[in-house]
């Protein structure tokens, strides 16, 4: 049985994310904030008849990333799957920034969407190195693809959150560096973009987007059970490869 961990577990693309992993045969962790909203999402898996478990994870937490690294490899020894979900747009609801650039917005978002996944590979990989296959899935977005943000054909050029766009343009950075330093290994790493999703996260009214988290949850199961003939390093959607 392969163990998954999905970072932000609890609602919307995580939980869909860690339904679709479990419904595949994984043993799921939950990772949440908040220790009892993933007992809930745990608990609800497990009466569905899926393997689950929860374990507290705040990735703005370097100690709180350890401890349930520990956790982890005390429970089950090794890690196959790790999901970076987590993620922020708070730039969606903040009516007044201090300026294009808000400093504070920048702080408050890469803290979750880029230094968030760092510390969690970084005590994360000595797990997934001890998998026969790991996966590592970082959940990005268009919105931070440099191609798309300066065509002006894109359906996303006109989009302007920059703390936001910024961290996913890092994010994607990660995944290719992680790639290239992981090549000698079985570890694949892939970013993907599950959509305008039907989330609290999603700008606007969420009943506007079009994809739904179920949805949204095979883009990243994809990913995460990548067969050891593909290539590692991608940038991938429903609809395949996604410019950088």
């Amino acid at each position: 049985m392969k163990i998954a961990l999905v970072t932000g577990g609890t609602r919307g693309i995580g939980l869909a994310s860690a339904r679709r992993l479990a419904q595949d045969g994984a043993h799921v962790v939950v990772g949440a904030r908040r220790p009892e909203t993933g007992d809930e999402a745990a608990d609800q898996l497990v009466r569905d008849g899926l393997a689950a478990s929860s374990v507290a994870l705040d990735v703005t937490d370097p100690t709180s990333v350890r401890v349930a690294a520990g956790q982890v490899a005390e429970r089950f020894g090794r890690l196959d799957v790790l999901v970076n979900n987590a993620g922020i747009l708070p730039e969606a609801t903040q009516a007044d920034p201090a300026e294009v650039v808000d400093l504070a917005m920048f702080e408050q978002t890469y803290a979750t969407n880029v230094l968030g996944p760092v510390a969690l590979v970084e005590a994360f990989l000595p797990l997934l190195r001890r998998s026969p296959g790991g996966r590592i899935v970082n959940v990005s977005s268009t919105m931070g693809s440099l191609a798309h943000q300066t065509d002006p054909d894109s359906p996303w050029h006109a989009m302007v959150v920059p703390a936001y766009q910024s961290s996913k343009a890092a994010l994607n950075a990660i995944t290719i560096v992680l790639a290239k330093a992981l090549a000698d290994t079985p570890i694949k790493v892939t970013s993907v973009c599950p959509g305008w999703v039907q989330t609290d996260l999603a700008p606007g009214n969420r009943e506007q987007a079009p994809v739904t988290p179920e949805q949204a949850a095979e883009v990243v199961h994809r990913a995460a059970t990548l067969d050891a003939s593909e290539p590692s390093g991608t940038f991938v959607d429903a609809d395949g490869p996604v410019r950088w």
